[in-house]
């Protein structure tokens, strides 16, 4: 079972070069891939360098000023993507149009520009469509726009950020009872929805892994099939605090609310590093004079995400391996 605690060593094991083509055959095996053992071989070494890769960028990210942070940032969380890619299709790339970022940022306007009220726009073809669709089953999503705002609110590490300089509530904690979970039936206020309508709503986003949901005394019993599920996997639009070490649920029915967190930092970072690299002058009187909500919003994301997104990478290429840990 993975734990919360130094993600990088567990993805180090990855980087062995005959655990990679163990791990890899294993997955091939079960998807029924023709030459299993073949491309498994022929896959381990870029499925080690893209993890090699990724960490170096988050490593150097520690060292490096804040105004340069989200270009390595969204570089590596690239790399670390296309590693998790290559656990559910042997053939990547097999073509080029899934080598695209997929997304698109609108043109800036000089004058009030606000970063949380930012956009980007989902392409049909790249690396966003196509890790949302083969990792996460999410399709569909082509010309669809992300606002800032709205992603960063998926961010639970953010949500103190959120209450003390909008007076928004983000997430309900949920907290482990037994052989269950339980969550203050407050959020159905936020929902604006009768117990029976969540119930029927959680379960048919979540799916089959959860099982039942109760009313009782102030709050709502959700019971799963596996009963540590959220220290295995990401069930949107539940997700996993790493700082309180808590589940929680969104407060937010916005259709990103159903994304991994993955592709949410891939959003949030790709707009950033954008902006580092295109926007020079306003980036840099953001970082130097801080007029506004943003830098507190963008600094505190950047924080988070040199320490969620291993995390988040190492959920996702552990879920799929059965090794214990002890840490």
């Amino acid at each position: 079972m993975y734990t919360f605690m130094n993600p990088w060593k567990h993805l180090t094991y990855f980087q062995n070069a005959e655990f990679a083509q163990q791990y890899l055959y294993r997955l091939y095996n079960e998807l029924e891939v023709v030459d299993a053992s073949e491309k498994s071989y022929r896959n381990a070494i870029p499925f080690m360098y893209y993890l090699e890769n990724g960490e170096t960028y988050f490593q150097y990210s520690k060292i490096i000023p804040l105004t340069l942070q989200p270009i390595l940032l969204f570089y590596g969380l690239v790399h670390l993507i296309k590693a998790c890619v290559l656990t559910v299709d042997p053939f990547y790339p097999h073509t080029t149009s899934v080598l695209a970022h997929g997304l698109s940022t609108r043109k800036k306007k000089k004058q009030q520009y606000l970063f949380l009220e930012d956009e980007v726009k989902i392409q049909k073809n790249g690396l966003f469509s196509y890790a949302n669709s083969i990792m996460f089953h999410v399709k569909h999503l082509e010309g669809q726009k992300l606002v800032m705002q709205d992603l960063l609110r998926q961010i639970p590490e953010l949500s103190d950020t959120f209450f003390t300089l909008l007076g928004e509530q983000t997430f309900f904690t949920v907290t482990q009872s037994q052989q269950s979970y339980v969550l203050s039936k407050a959020i159905l206020d936020e929902y604006h929805m009768q117990p029976e309508r969540f119930r029927e709503y959680i379960m048919g986003k979540v799916g089959p892994i959860l099982q039942q949901v109760d009313f009782n005394d102030g709050q709502i019993e959700f019971k799963f099939s596996e009963p540590h599920i959220f220290k295995q996997k990401e069930l949107p639009p539940f997700r996993i605090n790493i700082e309180q070490k808590t589940p929680c649920l969104s407060t937010s029915r916005h259709f990103c609310s159903y994304f991994n967190e993955i592709m949410v930092h891939y959003s949030l970072l790709y707009n950033l590093s954008m902006i580092a690299r295109y926007e020079t002058e306003w980036w840099n009187e953001l970082m130097k004079f801080s007029p506004n909500y943003d830098y507190v919003f963008i600094k505190s994301f950047l924080s988070v995400s040199l320490k969620k997104v291993p995390y988040l990478i190492a959920q996702f290429l552990c879920s799929k391996h059965p090794f214990q840990s002890n840490e």
